[in-house]
């Protein structure tokens, strides 16, 4: 402890600078919580994203609106607020239809800066100071914390903004405004999972994550699954190229990422050239880049790599009998002269007799050319800077679950048995369940990535694969992935997939809060949130489940699942007055959102207030602040006392 204290000495030289951090410290444990911004299942959906962390899940129009409701019009407050969310966008568009700019700008500035004030208030000065843009910070912290009474203080304020002005900075000032109110209005920010797949735009989502001041991420099963792309297991490249093709994304691999994917492209029109693929044809949710005639070469693509899929997957299967996969094997039940496949016991007809590269009497053996592309897919992975770059802030910032002011927080489920209890998963060699299931998984994860350059860490490298669709999976949380039926047999009842039995106890009080007290969280006090499964809307389901202790937030705001769901997602927020689940509807574009203000609109379903308004004392971050002061107060006791020399 002599030692530690020493070195805390270095930062605190004498009894004053340790006084003045303790009453700081102390002031702080009193302040209002930040506010928490849960989102879950994002898949590609960049626009929505975006335009969620501009407008603060609503914060920040909440903000407007009590400052302004009885002194602007709604369209004034709507266009305000439009400005906050895209300000050189607006600022365009402005200047198009304004004659006179100057009051304009007098007008605005002076609006935005009581704005910045209202998001800011209950942040120290020191919090709100580190958050400011660099080149105006001085001017700001002046405007935000000046108190305008008096004729003096009135001239000068008003000298800054006409100064501002005058300089032809107006237009620089109002962005870094902007980005002020976008960063005080949320504190921290929990990615729920699933950040890829589907939607275009996840590399866009992961560069501004990685500008963001303050996340965490649980992994979801297709985060997973580009992880273990990136890792180098070839069952999950091929999964994740199967998926870019099926939902018309291959811009997230080709431009996002440059991964080289022509060897494939030009090996699938020459193997199925006399095969329109129709199964495979592209999904689409708005009017695609492609036409016809691309969306059949998108088949083809697709066609192809889900041939080689099952056939490197059939590898992975057979090295790992614990896995329980034998019933993913399928290649090898299809009588290729009837092209009828028997699965369960039960014949089926498959809808498509056109196998060319598939040898009926060894079906998961590649071809010569299907080896020379899977070797050019994994080098292009494993090359992919950009990919790796992402994949390494996953880590960094991601865990299998999270703990964070008494919520748990994971992706898809943890494995329950049929009675509701914790069921014991076995893990290379050993067993684990709920709490110390997640944080092994978590473990092997680390090695996969890290270590994927060393052999002995193979079984970890395809465990990656198990995670995106074993049945056992917490991140998966099915019986089985069911991609052939899908693609090949009509019969829907085969397409079925069941869940773990978690999801049949959600709704039971007892089953939470054991999951709860396995997790160590405050059982009156704390929730279990994910996302993963989508919640129909629109047949009934709810998002909110036994008494409110669990709440799934995967709503939809992924354009490919809002006709399942019937909304366009959740957001959930928690601030120092409790938690509010918003139900948003669907996110036109950020071209009205610029031009006409259009906002996501959100209705609140869940209000669930705290008796007491919670501080910063009462969080994880207030746990951590106590006992730097008791730390501090030791060193304190210490330069009195004589232990530690005070340096004047």
């Amino acid at each position: 402890m002599e030692k530690y204290l020493e070195l805390l000495s270095q930062k605190y030289k004498n009894i004053q600078a340790v006084t003045e951090e303790i009453i700081n410290l102390q002031a702080i444990l009193n302040l209002p919580k930040g506010t928490e911004l849960f989102l879950s299942d994002i898949h590609g959906e960049y626009e929505a994203f975006l335009h969620i962390l501009n407008n603060g899940s609503g914060i920040i129009k909440n903000k407007i609106e009590k400052k302004y409701r009885n002194l602007l019009t709604e369209n004034d407050m709507k266009n305000l607020a439009s400005l906050i969310y895209y300000p050189e966008e607006r600022l365009n568009l402005i200047k198009e239809n304004i004659e006179n700019m100057q009051e304009w700008y007098r007008i605005h500035l002076y609006r935005l800066i009581e704005i910045s004030r209202e998001v800011s208030s209950k942040y120290t000065r020191s919090k709100v100071r580190k958050a400011l843009p660099k080149g105006f910070d001085y001017i700001i912290d002046e405007l935000l914390h000046l108190q305008s009474e008096g004729r003096d203080k009135e001239e000068y304020y008003k000298q800054i903004i006409d100064s501002i002005i005058d300089l032809d900075s107006a237009d620089s000032f109002i962005v870094a405004l902007s980005d002020l109110i976008k960063r005080m209005a949320i504190d921290h920010l929990h990615i729920v999972g699933d950040i890829y797949n589907r939607g275009p735009g996840a590399v866009i989502i992961m560069d501004k994550l990685m500008e963001f001041h303050s996340l965490d991420i649980q992994w979801g099963n297709h985060d997973t699954l580009w992880m273990g792309a990136a890792s180098g297991n070839e069952a999950c490249i091929c999964n994740v190229v199967r998926i870019c093709s099926r939902y018309d994304n291959m811009g997230t691999l080709e431009e996002g990422y440059g991964i080289n994917t022509r060897p494939l492209s030009m090996f699938a029109l020459k193997t199925y050239q006399n095969d329109d693929c129709q199964k495979f044809l592209p999904k689409t949710v708005e009017a695609s880049k492609y036409n016809s005639s691309d969306k059949i070469v998108m088949a083809k693509i697709q066609k192809a790599i889900a041939i080689i899929q099952f056939k490197i997957e059939s590898k992975i299967i057979n090295r790992h009998p614990e896995y329980k996969m034998e019933n993913r094997l399928l290649l090898d039940k299809i009588d290729y002269k009837k092209y009828k496949i028997i699965i369960d016991g039960e014949e089926y007809e498959l809808n498509d007799k056109n196998f060319p590269t598939v040898d009926p009497k060894d079906p998961y053996k590649l071809t010569e050319e299907e080896e020379e592309i899977m070797r050019r897919l994994k080098e292009s992975f494993l090359n992919s800077e950009k990919l790796q770059q992402h994949v390494t802030f996953l880590y960094a910032k991601g865990n299998v679950y999270k703990k964070y002011n008494e919520n748990i927080l994971f992706h898809g489920c943890i494995p329950i048995t049929e009675k509701g209890e914790l069921e014991e998963i076995e893990l290379f060699g050993e067993k684990y369940k709920g709490k110390s299931l997640m944080e092994k998984i978590e473990k092997i994860m680390h090695v996969a990535y890290f270590g994927r350059n060393d052999e002995k860490n193979q079984n970890e490298i395809d465990y990656m694969w198990y995670l995106w669709c074993g049945e056992k999976s917490p991140l998966f949380g099915r019986g089985k992935m069911a991609t052939f039926e899908r693609y090949f047999i009509n019969d829907k009842k085969t397409h079925n997939e069941g869940k773990n039995p978690y999801y049949k106890f959600i709704n039971d009080e007892k089953v939470c809060d054991r999951i709860l007290e396995n997790f160590e969280a405050d059982i009156s006090e704390g929730h279990i949130i994910n996302g993963h499964v989508p919640v129909k809307v629109k047949d009934g389901e709810s998002p909110i489940h036994a008494g409110g202790k669990m709440i799934l937030i995967d709503g939809g705001l992924s354009k490919a699942y809002q006709p399942t769901t019937g909304i366009a997602g959740y957001t959930l927020t928690y601030n120092s007055n409790g938690l509010v689940l918003a139900v948003n509807e669907p996110f036109t574009s950020k071209a009205k959102a610029v031009e006409e203000g259009s906002d996501i609109k959100s209705e609140t379903i869940l209000k669930e207030n705290v008796k007491t308004r919670k501080c910063v004392g009462d969080t994880d971050i207030g746990a951590k602040l106590k006992e730097e002061i008791e730390d501090l107060k030791l060193l304190l006791k210490a330069y009195k006392n004589g232990c530690i020399k005070e340096i004047i």
